[in-house]
């Protein structure tokens, strides 16, 4: 129980399916049993029982109580409580509420941004969302996709409370931007002046490390574009890497995978100036809007 132990209250539907998938893999691999063994027994597949253990979908109480039986399990607080943790899975995250706004694939994402406890990233087009104001992020999504104007409004909102899960202590931000997002106009000149003193206000945020990829540092280990990393460690799951392109996004967990980007991460801190400098540069960087 020390996993469920470790929940927050009010934590979201996210952290609360991966936490019930991580459980049920622990009982599962405790008892023996294989996936397939698992997915039959609940008239499913061994994909659904992976999926499952994953957090990657939501649960019904009686598969989670028939596998827990299949198990062996025999403690009925356990069950009780790992099959009601099952039906807080399918609650609405409260980002769902934004509807339509936000696509499917992007709605994923926020929950399981809002389930990391380490997120970092590497940005090469704009400044990071988490990192923006409000007018910014508006002018960056006005520039994408034409929406319509209630659309992005929400999107702008949903970025700002994202924003919010930095103040929490459990969550760390470490952002590598390259000096071409940093540099990139956007909207009116006093638009990115504001944008920029914001970034060095948060060069104090003690929840966030900022680095920049410097032009003279030429070609580097994430040619291919941006990425971010997400972590959750009490959970004992595999980081997963986050990559999106303009009609929707992968998330990536295999361990090769996870290893890769995370050595392009760790180049690139070497090669960015050291969070130290950070702050100065950002503020020559004002001084040209």
């Amino acid at each position: 129980m020390s996993g469920i132990a470790r929940i927050k209250k009010g934590a979201g539907p996210t952290v609360r399916r991966m936490l019930l998938g991580s459980e049920l893999r622990k009982y599962r691999e405790k008892a023996g049993i294989s996936r397939g063994a698992a997915g039959h027994h609940i008239r499913g597949s061994e994909s659904k029982i992976s999926r499952m253990e994953l957090g990657r979908v939501g649960f019904k109480s009686r598969d989670v109580e028939d596998l827990l039986l299949l198990y062996k399990v025999e403690d009925k607080e356990l069950i009780r409580t790992l099959a009601q943790m099952a039906r807080d899975t399918n609650r609405p995250g409260w980002w769902q509420q934004y509807g339509e706004a936000l696509p499917n694939w992007f709605q994923v994402y926020v929950g399981l941004e809002e389930a990391a406890s380490r997120i970092r990233v590497y940005e090469a087009q704009f400044i990071h969302g988490l990192l923006q104001t409000e007018e910014y992020a508006r002018a960056v999504i006005n520039g994408g996709v034409g929406l319509p104007d209630q659309a992005t409004e929400d999107r702008v909102q949903v970025r700002m409370r994202r924003q919010a899960r930095l103040d929490e202590p459990d969550v760390k931000l470490w952002a590598i931007l390259d000096e071409a997002a940093v540099r990139r106009p956007v909207g009116r000149a006093d638009l990115m002046r504001r944008q920029m003193e914001h970034l060095v206000e948060l060069c104090d945020h003690p929840n966030i490390t900022l680095q920049i990829v410097p032009f003279s540092a030429g070609a580097h280990a994430a040619e291919a574009g941006s990425f971010t990393i997400l972590r959750y460690p009490d959970f004992e799951l595999s980081d997963i890497i986050y990559l999106e392109h303009l009609t929707g996004s992968l998330c990536l967990d295999k361990r090769q995978e996870v290893d890769a980007y995370t050595m392009a991460m760790e180049k690139l801190s070497v090669i960015a100036r050291p969070p130290g400098e950070t702050k100065t540069l950002l503020k020559e960087m004002v001084d040209e809007f």
